[in-house]
């Protein structure tokens, strides 16, 4: 039972749907589900992960030492800072989803990473959810049955999007079909792939989310292009990115050119704010996470003090909104330099060991984990799960699974 090829898969499959579970949960046809979809994916993966590590004989580059080394002291870290945080609510919470919930997390990247038929899975998969997500949102909004942001409950008649995270799933989704399009053996199959792109990235234009947009780009340039490179299409790897960009440049440039057309494009209109960093807030929290992190150096303000000595109060969501810059404001520079090893030594370890593994299995990390990279500079927190969990499978290109019997084992040792 342990060599079930399905369990790979299933493992893959639930942990997808695990990453993008708020993206689900904004969708109309799932947002009246009857129990807590987060927690069921969560209670699913954490009972299939033990079976699959228990029939797999498994390996591990040692470049992804120091980086896993750095998020177990970045964890312990987190904990003994909360020695002199100023916070209780807040502190509670984050340790709760740094310290509980990233290990596991970033376990499950590693695994469904270093698995192969788990990462075919949870990529297919996430692919099905981008474009439920984005159909979903299209309908709401034709139909007035969504409102795109906003205060929980505010509008109880209609379904609340969370449009960072919807936008992360098409951001993602919009790489993986572009994947399938480089991998595609036929014209007819390449064209509906790339089809399928583009109304992926068009309505990546409705929920609202700058940095999900940014994330689309940048997954969409990158990701095809190790496909592309990986099966000796050198000439097309090189100038895919260009192409990306140039389409991106165009097509937001003709949005925008056209008024009535944009009206009702919740990115473009947040786009024509003005100055992304000033407009959203960011570069006020930025600034005061650089300036209360210099003030409580060495060992910084506590873990989840930030909102406080902002003037804040305990209100976790005006967090800096950059993991770095948050790292060096609650962990001081012990926080900082455990987060650069952690995430800095991971992005390094994934580029070096993405250049040697199967071009399929890296160029489906770079879809699933790009967005996720950028999200952590200007949006995410450290309890995030979506970022452990990246980060796992960043790293999961260095770990190989081979199926084993486990009688023969029992067999071999007796």
């Amino acid at each position: 039972m342990l060599k079930a090829p399905g369990l790979g898969a299933a493992v893959g499959g639930v942990a997808a749907v695990l990453h993008f579970a708020g993206a689900l949960k904004s969708a109309p046809p799932l947002a009246a589900l009857p129990f807590d979809l987060t927690v069921a994916a969560a209670l699913g993966l954490f009972a299939l992960l033990p079976l699959l590590a228990a029939g797999r004989a498994w390996s591990a580059d040692a470049r992804i030492a120091l980086p896993l080394a750095a998020c177990g002291a970045l964890w312990l870290w987190l904990v003994l800072a909360g020695a002199w945080s100023p916070s209780r609510t807040i502190l509670q919470a984050k340790l709760s989803d740094a310290v509980l919930l990233g290990p596991p997390m970033l376990l499950a990247g590693l695994a469904v990473a270093g698995e192969g038929r788990a990462l075919r899975a949870g990529a297919d998969v996430a692919l099905a959810i981008g474009v439920f997500v984005a159909g979903a949102i299209a309908w709401g909004l034709a139909t007035d049955r969504v409102v795109l942001g906003g205060l929980p409950g505010a509008q109880p008649e209609q379904v609340r999007v969370q449009y960072q995270i919807a936008g992360l799933a098409i951001a993602s989704a919009a790489a993986l079909a572009a994947v399938r399009a480089a991998e595609a053996r036929h014209i007819a199959a390449r064209l509906a792939w790339l089809a399928l792109v583009t109304l992926l990235a068009a309505a990546a234009l409705l929920p609202g989310g700058r940095a999900a947009l940014a994330a689309l780009v940048l997954a969409l340039a990158v990701a095809p292009a190790i496909a592309l490179w990986r099966r000796g299409r050198r000439g097309q790897a090189l100038g895919w990115p260009f192409a990306v960009f140039a389409g991106a440049a165009l097509m937001l440039a003709a949005v925008l050119g056209d008024p009535p057309l944009a009206a009702g494009l919740r990115t473009v209109e947040r786009l024509a704010e003005g100055e992304v960093a000033q407009s959203s807030g960011r570069l006020a929290l930025w600034r005061a996470a650089a300036e209360q992190g210099g003030a409580a150096l060495p060992w910084g303000l506590g873990t989840g003090g930030f909102a406080i000595a902002a003037g804040h109060g305990e209100r976790r969501g005006l967090y800096p909104h950059n993991h770095p810059l948050e790292a060096l404001a609650e962990g001081g520079l012990p926080g900082l330099l455990f987060w650069v090893v952690a995430f800095g030594g991971g992005a390094v370890a994934a580029v070096t060991l993405g250049a040697r593994a199967e071009g399929w299995r890296a160029a489906r990390v770079a879809a699933l984990a790009l967005p996720m990279a950028l999200s952590v500079m200007v949006s995410t927190d450290l309890g995030n799960r979506m970022a452990w969990f990246a980060l796992g499978l960043a790293l999961g290109l260095g770990v190989a699974a081979d199926d084993r019997d486990v009688r023969a084992l029992r067999q071999a040792g007796a």
